[in-house]
């Protein structure tokens, strides 16, 4: 919790809007088109509502929030939505909206369609499986978005975001909103210190990545963007041994992830 341990002194209710946007890729290598539909149904099974609910939920406590509800839904032909209404406060029952269920997952499990509000304050999760017949390479996409008002910060949550996924490509974007007042009545539009977004993720982690960053300090804007360093080709095998493969075509294989990854850190199709 780098740079949150000193807390300002503020007058009434913190304002303050912190949001952290945080997308991962998973790329794998999946040469016919039976193996890229198997890799997406697989994904689609690991990383189905109820898991990435658990992830979710595990997010909020890692925050110090507390769950206040749960929508959540899994789709046709693929992917899952999670959203989850947070409080910075333990809540008392007796004053949470009875539209609410509280995280409790068995009264989820009794509804067809769970319909849930969205508060300042919220978790969201979206996936993303994809591939093309005509490309031998699959990739998968998280996007998780942790929007707080008060005291509780997001960027606790990052490392274990991090562990929780697969990461070969991950984006994040952290933005403060709004403003609050000292005792003496002063505007404060940032309530911690803050450089970069990397300052919040493990050394052990960061050496895994090459990592660049374009912040915006005077707007309170602040992008970090990291791509895996080293490619250990059976991790992104589907179904395959590395030893089944000639080393020829081992190398070319290395050479399309690559590409791969380089084209979705960069945002541009360059080869």
């Amino acid at each position: 919790m780098l740079g949150l341990e000193n807390k300002l002194k503020l007058y009434g209710f913190n304002n303050l809007t912190k949001t952290l946007s945080f997308n991962i890729y998973d790329v794998c290598y999946a040469k016919s088109e039976r193996e890229q539909k198997d890799y997406i149904a697989y994904i689609d099974e690991q990383y189905n509502s109820e898991r990435l609910t658990r992830i979710l939920c595990d997010v909020t406590g890692s925050i110090g929030a507390h769950v206040l509800n749960i929508s959540k839904q899994d789709y046709d032909p693929q992917g899952a939505s999670v959203t989850i209404l947070i409080s910075e406060k333990n809540i008392g029952t007796q004053k949470i909206d009875e539209s609410c269920n509280k995280g409790e997952i068995e009264i989820l499990k009794s509804r067809d369609t769970v319909v849930g509000h969205l508060d300042k304050s919220h978790v969201t999760v979206h996936t993303y499986p994809e591939y093309h017949p005509d490309n031998s390479i699959a990739t998968f996409r998280v996007d998780i978005d942790v929007s707080t008002c008060g005291e509780v910060s997001p960027l606790n949550a990052l490392n274990y975001l991090i562990g929780s996924f697969d990461s070969d490509i991950i984006t994040i974007d952290y933005r403060v909103r709004g403003f609050t007042r000292d005792v003496d009545g002063k505007k404060l539009f940032i309530d911690h210190k803050i450089t970069s977004i990397q300052d919040y993720i493990d050394e052990g982690t960061l050496k895994k990545y090459d990592a660049m960053d374009i912040n915006v300090y005077q707007s309170n804007i602040f992008h970090t963007k990291m791509l895996i360093k080293e490619i250990e080709l059976q991790n992104y095998l589907f179904n395959r041994d590395v030893y089944e493969i000639k080393p020829k075509q081992r190398l070319e294989i290395e050479n399309n992830l690559r590409k791969e990854m380089i084209e979705i850190f960069s945002g541009t199709n360059i080869y």
